[in-house]
């Protein structure tokens, strides 16, 4: 910084106890800026600063020095006082917890986040730093947290302000000065004042947000005004409040609001005033406090949208609608079919009943339930028409109705299900539901969440990854499409685990989405149109058409990193019979996660950048995650697809879960149709238990459950195999080299090994397993009985080759763990490093010269060599030749002999 040049700290006029904290704050990390008080002070403000001022830095606008300003560190507000020295292109800092412009200024910054109060910003810095503060520094910063949050009660306080107040207070901030500065008695003028506005306050209904407008005259009154607001705030309680104070010669506006859908700076500034979207002021001239009042809620009406609407529950996508000529008996085909607990009634063209899925609000008749069905099913009416039963009317909502007005809607109609219709084309485009509803009560704000999704989106992917999902959201955003990442990778993110595989559905047509892509970024397309499903095959490293973030998403974690991603529209379906494979329709979002098998795997993540980081839990599953428990959709889960008996226990014992009770009642239900799964998914099933890190605890489960005697009742999990299977993880972790055969196999190899060969073909027949697999087992089998002769630690050399030279590498490596005997290991390291290798200098042409006939005799003769040398009966190739030509004469003298 140039000697004849310095930096000050600023804040807003009417300053608060957020905005002196800031200010202390600010000078705290940047030592050498200036602190610089408003003009105009809360009157809190100016008896704390009375007292304590001394033991503060703050200076007054006519104590700085008469030198340029370089540098301005705006706190608490954007729009702020200016001081001597300052100029027009003076270049700053903002650092507010208010939202900013995307764009900022020419030579201005913006450091900032959703928390309650710019103090806790500064805190968390200091904090970090190491920074000591005085008792009197840390009450000062307190004061500016707890007053910004209402002593972190109001709803915008976050987990963030509470650990900032908390280090405060280990700090030594003193709570007897916070209670009388916060609590601060009001002035007889603001008595009088706040009558007024209490007995002239009105609360209007706007889209769903409480707004509160209290007006009163007050000529000649000088005292502050604000105060005020937090006082009323805390008995109505509103979204947003405006007082309205006539003081003859002007009308001075306060406005506070505690909801993003309020944006109180944004109508202050339509009035001439100034501030941000939770706090503003105005001062209006030459109008009266009714046309005030007018406008605000005009601009209201214009500016504020629901902070929950119907678009953010419902169930996208045309939903299933019936003719209403439907009989009562087709009308019970379709609830079995889809699960539906209400279906819109439709009148259509030529009345037929041909499944038709996109109707138009106009042909709307009504509303027929599964109640409804099954009463009129009760009393043998499946013949009569459902218009008979249903709900008449035309009850309809759009995306943009707020969630009270569809509470209203649905309490006067007595609708349980309604649907959502698009005003410009009067299609139904999907429905909202009562247990939507439901499930909207204790959710936290929709921002705050969002901004939590995102920010473990952000600290726990790759770079490349997380950009290259940005790019997939925007352009499914372009073609219409919503984008959702789904199952798997939303439940370890929240909880807290790696994973990189990530799942796209899109509401729309995934082949169209993934061209785009590749159009626009490289790479290609490889696509299933029967299925629906497409995956871009990202662009290759030295690709001239790919973006930084694929370019890099092949090189960055060590490989981690996909090298495509796949897309599948989302779909519903639905099983004929139990076990068989299901039939798919496309279908929402909220359709395709109910097709999934447990509860904790139907969360999805929204990745179009409008609702970017969107949480979609419409199935309980974070609750569950939460409580640790694996749970099935619906009752007939593991009748549709007993395999899923498979992956509860697999999942359970993952992490560390238990199976729900009615889950677990279910599965003992369903266990004997396992017999009628065919054998190839079930040992796909088995196949991922293998590849789980600890697979006993998943199998010993199972074994609990009654499930492995349906697969085979020779498979048991027992103390025998848990240490097996342990070593086995000892000795494939310790191996330098590759495997000698898949994971899997190997642990199933060790699980059946005290089976009897017998049981191999069974349970092949019941398995299907791989060629591979039977050819182990078999091998490993073979050599039982040669095992427990190698626990002899006496041993020949040639004894030892000869019962391990049939043993395939697989069988060698696993003998040791089976038998878990160091004599065996010692007998196999010998074989592996030496015995093998071991070759006699003789071939098949040496015996040939000397007269032996090719066949099974050169084995003969090559073996005793071979053994010989071994055991250590030779010690050089004259030796070894002499050795040889004495069998070969014993061999040839013995066929001489028989032909005589």
């Amino acid at each position: 910084m140039p000697a004849n040049s310095f930096t000050v700290i600023v804040t807003h006029e009417h300053t608060d106890f957020d905005a002196l904290a800031s200010m202390l704050g600010a000078h705290k990390l940047f030592p050498e800026a200036v602190p610089v008080l408003p003009r105009t002070l809360n009157r809190n403000l100016r008896e704390f600063l009375a007292l304590y001022r001394s033991g503060l830095p703050f200076r007054q606008q006519e104590e700085l020095p008469r030198r340029q300003v370089d540098q301005v560190i705006v706190v608490d507000t954007q729009s702020f006082i200016t001081v001597r020295g300052m100029k027009p292109d003076t270049p700053g800092l903002i650092i507010d917890h208010h939202a900013m412009p995307d764009t900022p200024e020419p030579g201005w910054s913006h450091w900032g986040g959703e928390v309650g109060a710019t103090a806790t910003l500064l805190v968390e810095k200091m904090a970090e730093r190491g920074l000591s503060l005085t008792p009197l520094e840390a009450t000062l910063l307190l004061l500016g947290i707890y007053e910004d949050t209402g002593s972190l009660v109001y709803v915008t306080s976050t987990p963030r302000d509470l650990r900032a107040a908390a280090w405060l207070l280990e700090q030594g901030a003193n709570l007897q000065v916070l209670r009388r500065f916060l609590h601060h008695p009001l002035s007889p003028a603001q008595t009088e004042l706040y009558t007024k506005l209490a007995e002239n306050s009105q609360v209007h209904d706007i889209a769903g947000q409480s707004v509160v407008i209290a007006t009163a005259y007050a000529p000649n009154y000088g005292d502050e005004i604000s105060t005020l607001a937090h006082s009323l705030r805390d008995v109505y309680e509103p979204a947003g409040l405006f007082l309205l104070v006539d003081l003859e010669d002007r009308i001075q506006m306060v406005a506070r609001s505690t909801s993003d859908a309020v944006d109180v700076g944004r109508i202050a500034k339509e009035l001439g005033g100034g501030g941000h979207a939770r706090a503003a002021a105005a001062l209006i001239r030459n109008r009266s406090v009714d046309q005030v009042q007018a406008h605000i809620l005009d601009l209201l009406h214009e500016t504020v949208k629901p902070s929950v609407t119907v678009a953010q529950i419902m169930t996208h996508g045309n939903p299933v609608t019936v003719p209403s000529g439907t009989t009562i008996q087709e009308m019970a085909q379709i609830i079995q079919r889809y699960g539906f607990e209400g279906y819109p009634v439709v009148e259509t063209e030529d009345g037929k009943r041909d499944g038709q899925r996109a109707s138009q609000a106009s042909h709307l008749r009504g509303i027929i339930s599964r109640r409804q069905v099954d009463r009129a099913t009760h009393h043998g009416l499946a013949s009569h028409p459902i218009e008979r039963y249903m709900r008449t009317g035309r009850t309809t909502v759009t995306p943009d109705t707020s969630i009270a007005d569809l509470q209203r809607l649905m309490i006067e109609s007595g609708w349980g299900q309604i649907p959502v219709v698009d005003l410009v084309s009067d299609q139904i485009i999907g429905i909202v539901t009562r247990t939507d509803l439901i499930k909207l009560w204790g959710s936290p704000a929709a921002h705050l969440r969002r901004e939590d999704i995102a920010l473990r989106m952000e600290s726990s992917l790759p770079a490349p990854l997380l950009a290259t999902l940005r790019t997939a959201g925007e352009a499914a955003e372009a073609l219409g499409y919503p984008l959702y990442a789904v199952g798997g990778f939303v439940r370890d993110l929240l909880l807290g685990r790696s994973n990189f595989d990530v799942d796209l559905v899109v509401e729309g047509n995934a082949i169209e989405l993934a061209r785009s892509l590749a159009r626009a970024h490289g790479g290609r397309v490889r696509d299933h149109k029967r299925f629906g499903t497409a995956k871009w095959i990202l662009p290759p490293v030295d690709g001239s058409v790919a973006p930084r973030s694929t370019t890099e998403l092949h090189t960055a974690h060590n490989g981690l990193l996909p090298v495509a991603l796949d897309f599948v529209s989302a779909r519903t379906e639905f099983y004929s019979e139990p076990t068989a494979l299901p039939t798919v329709e496309r279908g929402s979002i909220k359709l395709d996660l109910h097709r999934r098998d447990f509860t904790i795997n139907t969360l999805a993540i929204n990745l179009t950048p409008g609702r970017w980081g969107e949480l979609l839990d419409f199935y309980g599953g974070e609750r569950d995650l939460q409580e640790g428990l694996v749970r099935v959709l619906h009752t007939h889960s593991f009748v549709d697809d007993p395999t899923r008996i498979l992956r509860a226990a697999r999942f359970e014992q993952r992490f560390g879960f238990r199976i729900e009770q009615r889950t677990a009642e279910l599965i003992g239900d369903a266990v004997d149709l396992l017999d009628r799964v065919t054998p190839a998914r079930v040992r796909h099933e088995m196949e991922l238990i293998f590849a789980e890190s600890r697979p006993e605890q998943a199998l010993r489960r199972l074994e609990e459950l009654g499930v492995l005697a349906h697969i085979h009742p020779g498979l048991h999990v027992d103390d025998w195999v848990t240490a097996r299977f342990q070593s086995l993880r000892t000795a494939m972790q310790g191996c330098s080299g590759d495997l000698p055969a898949d994971v899997d196999q190997l642990y199933f190899a060790v699980w059946t090994y005290r089976m009897e060969a017998l049981a191999f073909a069974q349970l092949d027949q019941r398995l299907n397993l791989m060629r591979s697999t039977l050819t182990m087992l078999e091998n490993l089998h073979e050599l039982k009985d040669p095992a427990s002769r190698l626990e002899r630690p006496d041993l020949r050399p040639s004894e030892i080759y000869h019962l391990l030279q049939p043993a395939s590498d697989a069988t060698r490596f696993l003998l040791p763990i089976i038998t878990a005997s160091e004599t065996v290991a010692a007998h196999i390291r010998r074989y592996e490093q030496d015995l093998r290798h071991v070759r006699p200098h003789t071939d098949g042409r040496d015996l040939k010269r000397m007269g032996l006939a090719p066949g099974p005799l050169y084995r003969q003769v090559l073996d005793a060599a071979r053994a010989a040398w071994m055991d250590g009966a030779l010690q050089s190739e004259a030796e070894e030749r002499a050795l040889v030509q004495r069998l070969v004469h014993q061999l040839l003298n013995q066929s001489t002999a028989s032909q005589l």
